[in-house]
Formats: structure tokens, C-alpha cells, sequence
């Protein structure tokens, strides 16, 4: 049983939606904050970025940022920018980019549900990372960013929001980055009961991107207290979310680049790479074989696919983990060849999400200050679920989801009714 319920949303003006919505903060830096955000007052960034209108040099972690960020949130709710809706809503929220589009219910989804492990996880969050959420929450009485969850598409949901998505939308914009947007609200009360009860019969939610977000709600509900009538229908009870169907969504690659080849020139690496992997030069990168990647050393692009033995084979059918890509370049040239320990702490190496081309890992190992780049053959959603089924976790930064959910197009207020 997966718990989703309707809120009173808070939105911008539909003729204001495309200048609020902004990209998820902790996908941009602070400069690329400030281009997005420059001549637009309306930008979402001046909310969960607040940074960008102070001094260089301060604290992204500092009180002033977040109490700077709560008050541009009140101001966008005084000056009209954006509006709290009458009475609680699902949403609906279309995204098209070139030819992928994937269509989801805005929801509280349950905290309860994400503690109890019917919501799955499938990866560990950083401690900084997670504070920092906790904090946004709590001094922005507010959750602007959802998190994106899925589920098995079932008969039941094969015809998926159609009826809604041929209505007129209440907004619709394309972005700076090509892909568009489109938002309905589900407003008939008779409409929202019945999808309470459709996803009755889901047997679980899973985590696709949002495990700090939904990690902080779950810190945010504990510390406001429960287990009270009061408490039991309050508004921590339930954390933004967008929810999917499995077969909608589409994940690239996370990508890595190594600062140093661990002491080996560029020929003794490829020796070490060739008892585990067949090395083939290429000039179409980007199509990493399965399980492999695709390597830039020395101005030259190499394929690399495992070498497998039956064993081998075997053992990863039992372990989901095992046969991911990011796991096999780990244990066979992470660890053992590039003394990368710990992926999350060692500053040796980097990651770059797949919506960046090969060119630019090419232009970052060029550039000197990385020595080799990875393209990853990417995670397929199959293999996700099949981890978060037996309650295992992935490598860091082996899923990167796209398109992204765009910030401030939905917000759950904390704070009054």
C-alpha cells in the first residue's frame, strides 16, 4: 500500500511559472546560480540559493543564507508572486525533452511510509547534505523541492493521467536548456479519492532522485515531535514529491574523472586495464557496452567491455550491486588500479552527470587537471529497483536522472492550514 495525499499547494502565477521555476539548487554552482537568476527577480534560486544575492565568500551554511532565503520566500507570497491554493490539489506535471517525456503526480507522499521502508531507498546520503535540507525545511517552513519517486506500472495505471493531460493546462513553458514543462491540478474531489484508492494497491514507492529531501522530512517530522492526534495530521507527515511510472523515467550516466593514475604512466594503466577488460579505440564515445565504459586517456578515446567468467556471471545474478557498472569499475579500477578508497571523501576524484557530452570530459582531462575520464554505461531503472528490492545500497553517484524537476512549481508549507 503506498499513502499519497493532496495539499494546498503554494504556486506561482501561471503567468509568472516559467520565471519562478528554477533548476534544483545543489545541481548548479553558485556562478551558474547567478547567471540563471540575473535580470529575473522571480527566479526560485533567490529562495533555495539565497546566496546568490549576497557578498562572495559567505557561508552557503550560514544563518544569513537561510533566513535570507525564508524571506524572499515570503516576499514572493506578499508581493503575488506566488499564491497558497484554496483547498488541497494533486498536481500534475508533464516533462518533454527531445523525445523522452515522462508525466507525474504532485503528492504528499508519507513519511511514515519512507521510515518504515515501503518508500525504498536505494542509496546513503551525506551528512552535509542532508543538514543542509534540514535547515532549508525548517527555516523555510516549506519543502520546494520534491522528490522524485516511481513505481511498477501496473494495468491499472496504464492509462496514466490521459484524461487529465488532454485538458488544458494551467501552465506551460519550455526552458533555457530545451525542455518543457507543463502543470494541470486534479481539483475534483471525487478524481482525488480515486486515485488515494488506485495507489492503495502499489505495493511500494521508490526513490529515484531525493534521498537527502526525503531523508530531511523524515529528520524535520521526528524533531517536531508525533504520535499525537495533533501531530498525526500535521503537515510533516507528508514530504513533496513527484511520482512516476517505472517505465517513463530515464537515467544517464554519472560519470567520473580521476586526477592521477596513481603513480602508473598511461601504458603500464592500459596493461593493468587489459586482463579485465577488451580495450578497443574509438571515436564515437558515449555508448559505453554494458556493464563497461568508455575511457579518455591521452587525447584517446578507448571502449572498454568486461571480461566475465562464468563464475563471475553467476555471482551476479545473486548480487544486484555487483553487475552495475559503477560497481564493476570500482572493484576492478577504482580501488585496485587508482587507489580510490572512498568515493565520497577522496578528492582525487570528480563526477559529472551524463547530461554533459563526452566532449566535456574530453576538455576537462585536456584541460591538465584530470588525467582520465569515464563514461559509464548507465543504470537502467530494471536494475535500481532490483537493488532497493533487497535493501542494498549503489556506489555514490551512479544514477543520474533527467530531465529534472524544476524548484518552486509546487511548495508544502509547513505553516498554517
Amino acid at each position: 500500500m503506498a499513502v499519497v495525499k493532496p495539499f494546498r499547494a503554494l504556486r506561482p502565477k501561471p503567468a509568472l511559472a516559467a520565471q519562478v521555476a528554477a533548476p534544483p539548487y545543489d545541481v548548479c554552482s553558485l556562478e551558474e546560480a547567478r547567471k540563471i537568476a540575473e535580470g529575473n527577480p522571480h527566479c526560485f534560486l533567490r529562495v533555495g540559493r539565497a546566496e546568490l544575492e549576497l557578498s562572495d565568500g559567505v557561508d552557503p551554511y550560514s544563518d544569513e543564507v537561510y533566513a535570507h532565503g525564508a524571506a524572499n520566500l515570503k516576499a514572493f507570497m506578499k508581493d503575488g508572486v506566488m499564491a497558497q491554493e484554496g483547498q488541497p490539489l494533486f498536481g500534475v506535471y508533464r516533462q518533454r525533452w527531445g523525445n523522452h517525456e515522462q508525466t507525474g503526480l504532485v503528492a504528499l507522499a508519507s513519511v511514515d511510509e519512507y521510515d518504515r521502508g515501503i518508500i525504498k531507498k536505494h542509496e546513503l546520503t551525506r551528512p552535509v547534505k542532508e543538514n543542509d535540507r534540514v535547515r532549508i525545511i525548517e527555516t523555510h517552513e516549506s519543502q520546494s523541492g520534491p522528490v522524485l519517486l516511481f513505481f511498477r506500472r501496473t494495468e491499472q495505471f496504464k492509462g496514466w493521467l490521459q484524461e487529465i493531460i488532454a485538458t488544458a493546462p494551467d501552465s506551460q513553458f519550455t526552458a533555457e536548456d530545451g525542455v518543457e514543462h507543463t502543470v494541470w491540478s486534479l481539483r475534483d474531489p471525487a478524481a482525488i479519492q480515486k486515485m488515494i484508492n488506485g495507489f492503495q494497491n502499489v505495493e511500494a514507492l521508490y526513490i529515484a532522485d531525493g534521498h537527502h529531501r526525503s531523508a530531511a522530512a523524515s529528520r524535520v517530522r521526528a524533531t517536531r515531535g508525533k504520535g499525537n492526534a495533533a501531530s498525526s495530521n500535521s503537515h510533516e507527515e507528508g514530504f513533496l514529491s513527484v511520482i512516476f511510472p517505472h517505465d517513463e523515467l530515464q537515467i544517464l550516466p554519472y560519470n567520473r574523472v580521476v586526477r592521477d593514475l596513481h603513480g602508473k604512466t598511461s601504458q603500464q594503466f592500459l596493461d593493468a586495464l587489459a586482463p579485465h577488460y577488451e580495450l578497443q579505440k574509438t571515436t564515437q564515445p558515449g555508448q559505453a557496452p554494458e556493464a563497461g565504459f568508455d575511457m579518455y586517456l591521452d587525447g584517446q578515446w578507448y571502449c572498454a567491455t568486461p571480461i566475465f567468467t562464468p563464475e563471475q556471471r553467476a555471482d551476479m545474478k545473486k548480487d544486484p550491486v555487483s553487475a552495475l557498472a559503477v560497481s564493476v569499475l570500482t572493484e576492478r579500477v577504482l580501488d585496485p588500479l587508482l587507489g580510490i578508497k572512498d568515493q565520497r571523501s577522496d578528492s582525487r576524484i570528480d563526477f559529472v552527470g551524463g547530461v554533459r557530452p563526452p566532449t566535456e570530459l574530453a576538455a576537462k582531462v585536456d584541460g591538465g587537471e584530470w588525467a582520465v575520464a569515464f563514461w559509464l554505461y548507465p543504470t537502467t531503472v530494471d536494475e535500481l529497483m532490483a537493488v532497493s528490492d533487497v535493501e542494498r545500497t549503489m556506489p555514490p553517484k551512479s544514477t543520474w536522472f533527467e530531465p529534472k524537476l524544476r524548484d518552486g512549481l509546487f511548495v508544502h508549507l509547513l505553516c498554517g492550514d
